[in-house]
């Protein structure tokens, strides 16, 4: 959101969420967060309309916006992939490093089957803006694998970076890079496999002009 109400907006839902680590996903988060901003529970409700649903999937935009922001800010890019995918990543979870505990809460929140829906739309829009974030424009058969690949490695790092207490948080680094590793492996396979079927399938193709004269329809 622009100008003054998306600045409120913003700072209702980053106060309602700091509010979360201690109240939960729930309204009592987002009307002490309006009492912090100095706004009445009307308007409150005004701006967040879904009340908790709709907090969880602004402070999801939010977290991916500051996320694409320190990307397009980062001058040089790494010329690899998966060091850009990385960089993402981490950029999403220093952004979220203040809301520690709000986050693990959201998980749980994240989890009730009412919110299921809500958890899927809002991960497949994240996964979509790191691969974007990334520079990856690809639209064929990949962009679908990558994308499922990469879900799995968010949901598996933010668990590890929820428990990292380690200097600079050099163990969901690590783990992150592992995993990141493992998809890239798992995508030259694929491409390999791929490949490879099409090259065993080719003499089992009719030629072109017998196709084109077995129908005399079409």
């Amino acid at each position: 959101m622009a100008g003054q109400d998306g600045d409120l907006h913003d700072r209702l839902v980053l106060a309602a969420v700091r509010h979360a680590a201690s109240e939960g996903w729930v309204p009592a988060a987002i009307r002490a967060g309006a009492a912090e901003v100095g706004i009445d529970e009307i308007e409150a409700r005004r701006i967040l309309r879904g009340g908790p649903r709709e907090l969880f999937r602004a402070f999801n935009d939010w977290a991916d916006a500051q996320m694409a922001e320190v990307l397009e800010a980062g001058g040089a890019r790494d010329p690899r992939l998966s060091g850009r995918v990385e960089r993402a990543v981490l950029a999403r979870l220093e952004a979220l490093a203040p809301y520690r505990e709000s986050v693990r809460r959201g998980v749980a929140f994240a989890g009730l089957p009412q919110n299921a829906a809500l958890a899927i739309a809002c991960y497949g829009r994240t996964v979509d803006r790191v691969w974007r974030a990334a520079g990856d424009r690809s639209h064929d058969f990949s962009f679908y694998t990558k994308r499922a690949l990469l879900a799995g490695v968010l949901a598996t790092t933010a668990l590890v970076w929820l428990d990292d207490r380690s200097e600079g948080g050099e163990v969901t680094r690590a783990f992150l890079r592992r995993r990141l590793a493992d998809v890239l492996r798992i995508g030259k396979l694929r491409a390999g496999a791929e490949r490879l079927s099409r090259r065993l399938s080719e003499p089992l193709r009719a030629p072109a002009g017998l196709r084109r004269r077995r129908s005399p329809l079409f």
